[in-house]
């Protein structure tokens, strides 16, 4: 997902409030990146290279292809659940091969809880440029019903990643008993739907969790992932003052195990280091009655990012990382 377009306000840094999140960077904003590049630097010298996948496909048709790239390992969770920044412990996930299976949980924990899953934009939306292009209410403006997202380089299409990533994290989640519902599958709708629509099938399923899934297109050289979380937004038909606190308990959790499962680090480029950003000009934010977050799991347009972006494996571990965040907050919900 790209920044730019009509009634963007750039992102505010999060600003730590809450002591009980040993993850984030907080006192000594130099201390917690040092931590966190030392700790990368292990990751990497302790790390197995995996390839792609071989199954990008789609997108703008863009040339230049990306290189592999290994991915670090990851800081280890703490008492509380949320992982901290300076543990440099391996990741306790189970490893899984590339077909999507799960990698383990406990059958049941979900059962009962409502889980709605949203791959960002929609492998046919360039065919239906003109749909689109429509501008629907956020509540804080009006914005397009949807964009093409971006792609790496080499053509991958975000809209093909995001739906990968859902199909696995759907897994995941329904393996431990949770009823997931997506916003859109391969080909239903052909395009779509509009960010409006989108935030409404959460409201609807009266979802426990909510969860907008991916990937940014923004300057080489840039990357890191970083989870967007809804301001107390109430202007029009937006209301997220009801949902803001435990909006932003989930994003928390989603960022602490997404890095611990994946190596990718923070945003080098947002968040101030905390891989956590407060948006107000999200229609799939602002228009949310149930707790929901975005996640951009890293820059498709960065070398580095898009060799992960691109390997079935590590989207994987993307999918581990946001369903134990997931599974934490429905756990204590």
């Amino acid at each position: 997902m790209s920044y730019a377009g009509p009634g963007f306000e750039p992102p505010r840094p999060d600003r730590p409030d809450r002591p009980d999140r040993p993850w984030r960077a907080r006192r000594g904003p130099a201390v917690a990146v040092a931590a966190l590049v030392c700790g990368g630097l292990l990751g990497w010298l302790g790390y197995e290279a995996v390839g792609a996948s071989g199954d990008a496909d789609g997108g703008s048709g863009r040339a230049a292809g990306a290189a592999p790239s290994p991915s670090s390992s990851s800081p280890s969770p703490s008492p509380s659940g949320k992982v901290s920044a300076h543990s440099s412990s391996p990741s306790s996930a189970a490893p899984s091969g590339d077909d999507g299976k799960p990698a383990g949980g406990a059958p049941g924990t979900l059962r009962g809880k409502v889980v709605v899953i949203d791959p960002g934009h929609n492998p046919g939306n360039f065919r239906h440029t003109s749909e689109i292009d429509r501008k629907v209410n956020i509540g804080t403006n009006w914005k397009e019903c949807d964009t093409t997202g971006t792609s790496t380089n080499s053509g991958y299409a975000e809209a093909r990643f995001t739906l990968d990533v859902a199909h696995r994290l759907r897994t995941l989640l329904e393996r431990q008993g949770a009823t997931v519902k997506l916003t859109h599958d391969d080909g239903s709708p052909g395009w779509g739907p509009c960010v409006d629509e989108r935030a409404r099938i959460g409201d609807t399923a009266h979802a426990d969790a909510a969860i907008s899934i991916h990937a940014d297109g923004s300057a080489a050289g840039n990357r890191g992932f970083h989870v967007i979380l809804p301001a107390a937004v109430h202007d029009g038909a937006a209301d997220t003052r009801p949902i803001a606190a435990a909006s932003r308990d989930l994003g928390e959790r989603v960022a602490g195990t997404f890095l611990r499962a994946t190596g990718e680090p923070p945003s080098n480029y947002l968040g101030g280091g905390t891989g956590l950003v407060t948006r107000k000009d999200l229609g799939g934010l602002n228009l949310s009655t149930v707790p929901k977050v975005f996640i951009e799991c890293g820059n498709m347009r960065d070398r580095t990012d898009a060799s992960l972006l691109t390997s079935g494996a590590w989207r994987q571990k993307a999918a581990e990382g946001m369903s134990e965040g997931i599974v934490s907050f429905l756990r204590q919900s």
